[in-house]
C-alpha cells in the first residue's frame, strides 16, 4: 500500500490513490478478481442468450434456409443460405465485440454485467478513457481467455501432438496474469493502461441536492457561489465525475485539493474554510450547465473538448 493512501486512512489491501491529470488524489477501490469473473459471466450469458433468441427469430423466419445448412455438411448450399451463414457470422462477431466497446465507451464505463457486480473500466493514469485503450482491451480477451480454453479442450486428445502441449502452456500464461500482480489487471489492462475499479451505487451527500448548494450559498459563512458560462466552460462531463466522487468519498486532504486546483484554474481566490461549499456550489452548477447544453445537442465530454 502506497504511502498516499495510508494518509487517507485505508485498511483495505485493494484500495488506492489515483492522482488525476489535474494533479487531484482521487481514493479508489481495485475491484476484485472474483467480481471480475462473475461480470464476465453475466455479460456473456446475457450476449450469448440475446444471440440465442436472435437465431431463433432467424430461424423461424428462413426456416427452410436454416435447415439447408444444418443439412449441407458434405452437399453445396445454395446461394441464399451461405448469404445467411455469413450475415449471422457477421451478428455474432459484431455483437461480441461490439456489446463491450459500446457499453465501456459509455459514462459509465462499465457493460451491464460490471453494473450488476458495481465495477467499471478507469483509465490508470487518472485521464479520459479512450477508444483505443477499450478496443486494445477487448481484443486481448481472445488471447487471455478463448484460445487457453481452446488448447484445453483439443491439447489433452493427443490431436495437436506436443505443439498443442506448447500452445496450451504458452496461453495459460497469459490466463494466470491477473493472479500475478495486487490490481488484478490482465494483460489487455497492462497494454491498454487501463484497470477495473469499483464504482458502487451510492448517492451522493444530501448537501449538493439542497437549495443551498444549488444557488451558492454557504451554510456555513453565509457566502455566495455563483459561477458565469466562462468558469463552467473550463470543465465537462469528466471532471464532473471526478468532482462527484471527491464530494462522496469526504476526504479532507483530496477536497482541498481540489479546491485549490478548480481555483487556480478559474482565476478565483475564495480563501480557505469554506472549501466544500464551494465545491458543491461549482459541482451544482457545472452539472446543470452541462445538462442543459445536453438538451440542446450539446456534449462536453471533458475540459479538452471544445464541441
Amino acid at each position: 500500500m502506497s504511502a498516499a493512501s495510508a494518509s487517507y486512512g485505508y485498511t483495505n489491501e485493494r484500495e488506492r490513490t489515483l492522482i488525476t491529470p489535474e494533479g487531484i488524489s482521487v481514493p479508489i477501490v481495485v475491484a476484485s478478481r472474483g467480481s471480475r469473473v462473475g461480470a464476465l459471466i453475466l455479460d456473456f450469458v446475457l450476449l450469448y442468450v440475446g444471440l440465442f433468441l436472435l437465431a431463433l427469430l432467424l430461424g423461424w423466419m428462413f426456416s427452410g434456409l436454416f435447415d439447408e445448412i444444418a443439412g449441407a455438411a458434405e452437399e453445396q448450399i445454395s446461394g441464399a443460405g451461405e448469404f445467411l451463414y455469413i450475415v449471422f457470422i457477421l451478428i455474432v462477431f459484431l455483437a461480441r465485440y461490439g456489446y463491450f466497446l459500446s457499453f465501456e465507451l459509455g459514462p459509465r464505463g462499465a457493460t451491464w454485467g460490471k453494473r450488476a457486480t458495481g465495477i467499471r473500466v478507469a483509465a490508470r493514469d487518472g485521464g479520459r478513457l479512450t477508444a483505443e485503450a477499450v478496443l486494445a482491451r477487448n481484443l486481448l480477451r481472445d488471447i487471455e481467455l478463448f484460445m487457453p480454453l481452446v488448447f484445453l479442450v483439443f491439447a489433452p486428445t493427443g490431436e495437436m501432438g506436443n505443439a498443442g502441449l506448447a500452445g496450451l502452456a504458452w496461453f495459460m500464461v497469459f490466463m494466470a496474469v491477473p493472479f500475478f500482480n495486487k490490481d488484478a489487471l490482465r494483460a489487455g489492462d497492462v497494454i491498454a493502461g487501463t484497470w477495473v475499479v469499483e464504482a458502487p451505487r451510492t448517492k451522493l451527500a444530501e448537501a449538493l441536492s439542497t437549495q443551498g448548494a444549488a444557488s451558492g450559498e454557504s451554510t456555513l459563512t453565509g457566502a455566495r457561489y455563483e459561477f458565469g458560462d466562462e468558469e463552467l466552460s473550463v470543465y465537462g462531463e469528466h471532471e464532473l465525475q471526478t468532482l462527484e466522487r471527491v464530494l462522496r468519498d469526504n476526504h479532507d486532504e483530496a477536497i482541498s485539493a481540489v479546491h485549490t486546483t478548480i481555483c487556480n484554474k478559474i482565476g478565483w481566490d475564495p480563501g480557505a474554510g469554506d472549501e466544500r461549499a464551494f465545491l458543491e456550489a461549482f459541482y451544482s452548477q457545472l452539472r446543470a450547465r452541462l445538462e442543459g447544453d445536453m438538451r440542446f445537442g450539446k456534449r462536453k465530454q471533458n475540459k479538452f473538448d471544445e464541441s
